[in-house]
């Protein structure tokens, strides 16, 4: 495939550039569909004499269709987005780098979307969309699905296309908690799942604040002996990561526990844990959820983080992540975390 990239680059270089940009238009079509013109030159970058002119070549195609309400991608469309993809990433090169950090991290395999998300809120989606293709073909036989909170794995649902394999799969939040962000609860992204799934889900509602006694006999309590069971039968889990002082701000931590968090240099949170650079756990919250020994054991393990300011914190969880984990990652992140290893 690199031979025939070359050759063609060489011969035609400017039908590369054009393929790419239609590949990217389709792509947004697919991710935001049905989409006015407008916001598709926005997310695009490009003017709106462009937009429509690219419009009309993907409509001609059979591509996309137009109507009242906006874009959306046809069955041919979705057909040369998933025909291209392999070479749009070799050519782009992302094929490179997700060979280089799966070796580098020493997990099952990286999946890296063009973009950072620090600063293109449209990367985000396409993490979503990558990450629930990769949750489509690999979930199998799956029947219990642990999802955390946060507005990557929110962002995950709107793009999972309904599937027999999913029908009975149960979603329930992979850690008891309670915040203000309603959207980024797991509770509610659980939810999320199993409607666009057409599956089920079970709520756990577990304040991060309980003291040590509360927190001991909240245990046994008839909910959370339920729950505890389920997280032993959970065979799949998706998860975000959180750069960890970020984290410990949006719970409110205490003065205290923020700065031992950064005299222990703790770079990620997962799952209420803190991780150092070299994966130690340093610090934990007192809650109920999915515990790092689960992790060993359940067979299908999707992380999804991106932006080149996580790039640390993903290095944190990941040296010391199951070797089953896939990694749904950007290029924003995916460039910064193979610099910082450089260093």
């Amino acid at each position: 495939m690199n031979e025939m990239l070359d050759a063609q680059r060489k011969l035609v270089p400017e039908m590369m550039e054009i393929m790419q940009r239609r590949y990217r238009m389709l792509k947004y079509v697919k991710m935001a569909g049905p989409v006015g013109r407008r916001p598709l030159g926005e997310m695009a970058s490009l003017t709106e004499r462009e937009t429509r002119t690219m419009m009309d070549s993907l409509k001609m195609q059979g591509l996309i269709h137009v109507a009242k309400e906006g874009a959306s991608i046809t069955s041919d469309g979705i057909t040369v987005l998933h025909a291209l993809e392999p070479m749009m990433d070799d050519w782009a090169g992302r094929k490179s780098i997700e060979k280089k950090l799966t070796e580098l991290l020493g997990i099952k395999s990286v999946k890296v979307v063009s973009g950072n998300s620090d600063t293109d809120q449209t990367t985000k989606n396409s993490l979503g969309m990558e990450a629930a293709n990769q949750f489509a073909s690999e979930i199998g036989n799956g029947k219990v699905v642990a999802v955390t909170g946060g507005s990557t794995i929110a962002s995950i649902p709107p793009f999972i296309e309904k599937s027999n394999d999913t029908k009975d799969v149960l979603f329930i939040a992979a850690r008891g908690g309670v915040g203000k962000e309603i959207g980024s609860q797991a509770n509610v992204i659980a939810a999320s799942f199993a409607e666009k799934c057409e599956g089920k889900y079970s709520t756990f509602y577990y304040p991060d604040t309980l003291s040590e006694e509360a927190h001991e006999a909240f245990r046994k309590e008839p909910t959370v002996l339920e729950m505890l069971q389920l997280y032993e039968t959970t065979d799949c889990v998706l998860h975000g990561i959180g750069n960890a002082q970020r984290m410990a701000a949006m719970r409110n931590a205490s003065d205290n526990e923020q700065k031992v968090l950064q005299g222990e240099g703790a770079k990620g949170e997962a799952f209420g844990y803190y991780f150092n650079r070299a994966g130690k756990v340093v610090h934990r919250l007192r809650t109920v959820g999915i515990k790092m020994e689960h992790l060993q054991r359940i067979p299908l393990i999707i992380s999804v983080a991106g932006g080149q300011s996580k790039a640390e914190a993903i290095l944190s969880y990941m040296a010391s992540a199951p070797k089953q984990t896939m990694l749904v990652t950007d290029e924003g992140a995916a460039n910064e975390m193979l610099n910082l290893q450089k260093k």
